[in-house]
């Protein structure tokens, strides 16, 4: 089933190359679609569709792989998709 979540990451999650992390691991496994951006609060923000198990997988990648350290709390909101993206990317505002 196709699910939407909304994560924000705080932590030390600016400036370290989260989103660019982020969107590699969405791209590389394909049929993720939404962005990343950072936040004026310091979070970053990350809106993604896809199979609710391929985003579950999606999220522990990111929290697993390089970006853990960087990591210390991790704000996890489920929806139902909105269906208007078609691509993963960076959101530079």
């Amino acid at each position: 089933m196709v699910k939407r979540v909304r994560v924000y990451y705080s932590g030390r999650v600016q400036g370290v190359g989260f989103r660019f992390t982020a969107e590699r691991i969405a791209l590389e496994m394909g049929n993720i679609f939404g962005w990343v951006k950072n936040l004026q609060d310091g979070r970053v923000e990350v809106v993604a569709e896809a199979e609710e198990e391929k985003l579950k997988m999606f999220l522990h990648n990111i929290r697993e792989g390089l970006m853990k350290r960087y990591i210390k709390r991790e704000d996890i909101i489920w929806d139902s998709p909105a269906g208007k993206m078609d691509d993963f990317v960076i959101k530079f505002y």
